[in-house]
């Protein structure tokens, strides 16, 4: 039998945490070597679009079924300490509140203990016309689920 990487895993809850790994790349960078401030919402949006996937929200079915999609309405971000080259980081995403059209989630990334970047990310459901829709059924119970740390099967 060929050797056989394992599964793809980025990310997994910690109780009410979603933690998701990443590595700095050359790409990522600036010639100083350090990451582009634009990027770290790459990795945010990742982290938020994994802690989704593993929650049992599937984006893909609810936009190919005309449901509607997810758009960033609000976002805050503080930039504290700069990523370098070859660095391995941590996204940690909370649910901080639940509505019935949107979702709040903070995320923080991390160097070891250092907080690098903390923001704090308003998403709303929005229909193929681009107007706030409800959510689809059950993914708010989802959030909430997350919220309070909750586990449940995917």
């Amino acid at each position: 039998m060929a050797d056989v990487p394992p599964p793809f895993v980025p990310g997994a809850f910690v109780g009410a945490a979603h933690h998701y790994r990443a590595r700095i790349y050359f790409e990522d960078t600036d010639l100083s070597g350090i990451v582009y401030h634009a990027n770290y919402l790459r990795y945010m949006e990742r982290a938020r679009s994994d802690m989704l996937r593993l929650a049992g929200i599937d984006q893909r079915a609810a936009m190919e079924g005309g449901e509607g999609a997810w758009a960033v309405t609000d976002l805050t971000i503080k930039y504290r300490s700069p990523a370098k080259l070859d660095d391995d980081i941590l996204v940690v995403s909370t649910v901080e509140a639940v509505r019935g059209a949107s979702v709040i989630i903070a995320q923080r990334i991390l160097r070891g203990q250092d907080e690098l970047t903390n923001g704090r990310v308003t998403a709303a459901f929005l229909s193929p016309e681009g107007r706030p829709r409800r959510q689809p059924a059950g993914w708010a119970e989802r959030f909430t689920a997350i919220m309070n740390g909750e586990t449940f099967p995917c």
